[in-house]
């Protein structure tokens, strides 16, 4: 009899599916896409099984939440690997995918791997200073606000190209790519249009 597979697993094999076809229509490798589980509303349980299940990009959307989650499944998975429970893996990547306030820097640099919203020259200056101290560079991206929405953050589209230049010239920060939130609605062309204009 075969065991049936948890909702968890079915939804990320019809995740990385639709991953795979997309990168088929892209004449993509699929290897090269990373895909983020966003723990924002998950349980300490679900987090776990999706390591189980091969996950290890994660991602959180808010400071606190992710300072304490990140130092508890860290240590569960490190705890797992020496248990020789779990297969050795890449180590658990933590990706600051929220807004970040400047006074909330030091907290996350322990856990963090990437920021995917840096959004202001003030916060990657910030940035620099705190990880300068400990002589570690971070990848970060810069977070543009794309669809001009108020209720968003990100810097606009047309002074995006100038903190690009300036964040470059910092060598704790490394630019690797941009990131953008496409408005939430039913028309696929809005956001395509947001990501046109990000491109």
């Amino acid at each position: 009899m075969v065991a049936k597979k948890s909702e968890l697993a079915e939804r990320l094999e019809s995740v990385r599916g639709r991953i795979a076809r997309a990168c088929a229509k892209a004449k993509r490798d699929p290897a090269d896409v990373t895909l983020v589980a966003v723990t924002k509303n998950a349980m300490p349980e679900q987090i776990r099984e999706a390591i189980q299940l091969g996950v290890t990009d994660l991602g959180e959307s808010r400071v606190q939440v992710l300072a304490q989650r990140g130092a508890q499944i860290n240590e569960y998975y490190q705890r797992r690997v020496q248990l020789g429970d779990l297969p050795a893996m890449p180590k658990i990547r933590w990706h600051m995918i929220g807004h970040l306030q400047r006074n909330k820097v030091k907290q996350i640099l322990p856990i963090v791997s990437i920021i995917h919203s840096v959004d202001s020259l003030r916060l990657a200056e910030e940035l620099e200073v705190q990880l300068a101290k400990g002589e570690r560079k971070l990848p970060v991206m810069l977070q543009v606000n794309a669809s001009e929405e108020k209720s968003k953050f990100g810097v606009a589209v047309g002074a995006a190209v100038h903190l690009a230049e300036q964040i470059d010239t910092m060598p704790q920060l490394q630019l690797v790519g941009l990131m953008t939130m496409a408005p939430l609605t039913e028309d696929r062309e809005d956001a395509r249009s947001a990501f046109r204009r990000t491109r």
